[in-house]
């Protein structure tokens, strides 16, 4: 009897430390920006000495103009460069899913972006971006046109921290939508040969339809990155100019930092987190739907058997 408690707790044993480590670094943290959400707290006072205010910091947010920008520009960035991200990224795929002598140089070449720190990419960028000594300002006036203002104009500012971005992450798109075509099943493609299908037939009929499930994964896991993009904006404009590439999670970083309104920023952390919770749980269930769906298949096959 004795025996059998002890198999029984041994697995919970293990589980413990993993456990702690849980509720310590990520449940606890949520907890304490949660309840300071519902403070008007400063950096000069203990979160004790706080004053409760309930939801007001949550009802200041609906009527804050700069906020709801930083919004629209959030939801604007994750938009468009997840789409272009996930264009380039599958298209190289396609393109490179083939014998071509070199290609495992061209692989890791690809690869490189994903692998630099944010923080260098940022200045990397803004050094290419300098009106004057930029390398493409110079090409721009060594071909007579005129300097583009990369960072100090709102509309050029908002594309220049897109290109950035899809420079640094395409990357990511491409090694995950390759992956997905190489385990796709030989004989479809076979057969579509077979019956005659042109290149592009096979890429719309075949291969987009079976790489699905990893694609739409791989679209939330890059779009719930999106929202969370920090140093490569913080680097290249701070927001600016004027708050045209001012996104959330920097508006929470100045809101904190520079407005010294802790409890503010703990609001606008809870509406970031609830965004990214929405986006977690699409891609749960919808991992769940096709582990149903290929159990179900399974099934079916084994049945005909």
């Amino acid at each position: 009897m004795q025996t059998a408690n002890i198999n029984r707790l041994t697995p919970y044993v293990f589980l413990a430390p993993a456990l702690a480590v849980l509720v310590f670094a990520l449940l606890y943290p949520i907890g304490y920006m949660v309840y300071a959400s519902f403070l008007d707290w400063n950096p000069s006072q203990r979160i004790g000495e706080a004053e409760f205010i309930g939801l007001r910091n949550y009802i200041n947010l609906l009527g804050d103009e700069s906020f709801r920008e930083s919004f629209v520009v959030t939801i604007k960035f994750a938009a468009l460069v997840v789409f272009l991200e996930m264009l380039a990224g599958v298209g190289l795929a396609l393109l490179l899913d083939r014998s071509i002598r070199g290609m495992s140089v061209l692989r890791t070449v690809f690869i490189l972006p994903m692998m630099i720190a944010p923080i260098v990419v940022g200045l990397m960028w803004r050094y290419m971006y300098h009106p004057t000594v930029g390398i493409f300002n110079r090409t721009l006036k060594s071909m007579g046109f005129e300097p583009i203002p990369w960072l100090s104009d709102g509309s050029w500012a908002f594309a220049s921290v897109v290109i950035a971005d899809v420079w640094q992450w395409t990357p990511f798109i491409f090694i995950l939508s390759l992956a997905a075509l190489q385990s796709l099943p030989s004989s479809a493609i076979e057969a579509a040969k077979i019956d005659g299908a042109t290149g592009w037939q096979q890429i719309w009929h075949i291969k987009l339809p079976l790489m699905m499930p990893v694609l739409i994964v791989t679209l939330l896991l890059r779009l719930i990155d999106a929202f969370k993009v920090l140093e490569v904006i913080l680097v290249l404009t701070n927001g600016g100019p004027g708050l045209s590439t001012e996104i959330l999670a920097l508006r929470i970083s100045r809101t904190a930092s520079e407005f010294r309104e802790l409890g503010q920023a703990a609001a606008m952390s809870n509406v970031l987190l609830i965004m990214l919770l929405v986006l977690t749980l699409i891609m749960f269930f919808y991992n769940k739907i096709q582990e149903t769906r290929a159990a179900r298949l399974r099934a079916a096959a084994e049945g005909d058997v």
